[in-house]
């Protein structure tokens, strides 16, 4: 059950979890050290449980007893069994008697919030820009998002989790904190800098336009970057790449560019902005290669540049877009 956490708010709807943090007597140390060791990941994911646990701790005048009480009856009825609470020790049912009576229902709410923080997000067709609370500008091509942890003060850490394609603009702080952003597979840690992201469909491709950033993977791997170096991950492999930097960044003008790009490529990518059933006539023609500039916010205008083409013909039939070769009969 625990190897299938990939989120701080997983940790903290855990009892064992929980009662390993506290030191209770009911613990598992050893569980909790064994699924710790050898796993960064899951070391920061622990980490990220344990700063939501102290950020969200209260400092509020005791309550009366008699409201504590009732407070920790309804705690005790909630439980789908009230024998564990008897391995807690009394301070620690009387903080979360309180808890229950300041928070009530939406402690959960708070805390699974506050771990997540907010997310920004494009439609189908659509391309944004927003800035965050650091300062940071970020462009988010369509069908993108990211989400950010909800507090960046103090030199922490601010870390961002995206899907999709993104472009940032870092912005520095005075304590040089780190900016990360979290793909499936890697994460990309910068300090001040301009990169462009991709994250679709098991692929992660980096771009860097300007500054620093270093690349880590689930394996605590590291792959330092300069600029004008792109590097796409896949399969557990990092791999460095000759690309051309203003067909890459064309979306962030409201354009594909394609150079060589195989049909099966346009397919995908297509796909992905406008969430339509664009298909190949046949596999034979998936590795013919196209070269254009198309719009990437127009649907029927990019289909009517296809069609328009002298080696491919676009259809339609039962809901679905498809290319075919004018020179392939069906």
């Amino acid at each position: 059950m625990i190897d299938t956490y990939n989120e701080p708010e997983d940790l903290l709807v855990d009892e064992s979890f929980l009662a390993w943090h506290f030191k209770l007597p009911d613990a598992e140390p050893q569980r909790w050290e064994n699924w710790v060791s050898g796993h960064p990941d899951r070391a920061r994911l622990v980490q990220q449980a344990i700063l939501l646990l102290d950020t969200t701790c209260l400092g509020e005048k005791p309550l009366p007893v008699q409201q504590i009480a009732s407070a920790e009856q309804r705690l005790l009825q909630s439980l789908p069994d009230t024998r564990k609470l008897s391995f807690y020790n009394r301070r620690l049912r009387m903080i979360a008697a309180a808890v229950l009576v300041l928070l009530g229902a939406g402690l959960i709410y708070a805390v699974v919030t506050r771990s997540r923080g907010a997310s920004i997000s494009t439609a189908f067709g659509e391309v944004t820009s927003r800035q965050l609370p650091d300062g940071t500008d970020v462009m988010l091509d369509a069908n993108s998002r990211i989400r950010y942890a909800g507090d960046w003060s103090g030199g922490k850490d601010r870390e961002v989790w995206m899907d999709g394609e993104a472009f940032f603009h870092v912005s520095k702080t005075p304590e040089h904190s780190r900016f990360i952003v979290h793909l499936t597979h890697m994460d990309v840690i910068v300090t001040g800098t301009r990169f462009n992201v991709i994250n679709r469909h098991g692929v992660e491709n980096v771009l860097l336009e300007e500054g620093k950033v270093i690349l880590r993977n689930k394996k605590g791997e590291q792959l330092p970057l300069t600029p004008g170096e792109f590097v796409s991950f896949n399969k557990d492999l990092w791999q460095k790449k000759t690309v051309q930097p203003d067909s890459l960044m064309a979306w962030k003008e409201q354009k594909l560019v394609f150079n060589g790009t195989p049909l099966r490529e346009l397919v995908t990518l297509v796909n992905d902005h406008y969430d339509v059933h664009l298909q190949l006539a046949d596999s034979s023609i998936a590795d013919s290669t196209i070269s254009a500039i198309l719009p990437n916010n127009n649907l029927e205008v990019l289909l009517q540049a296809l069609d328009a083409t002298a080696e491919y013909q676009v259809t339609r039939e039962n809901g679905k877009i498809i290319i075919g070769s004018r020179h392939y009969s069906r």
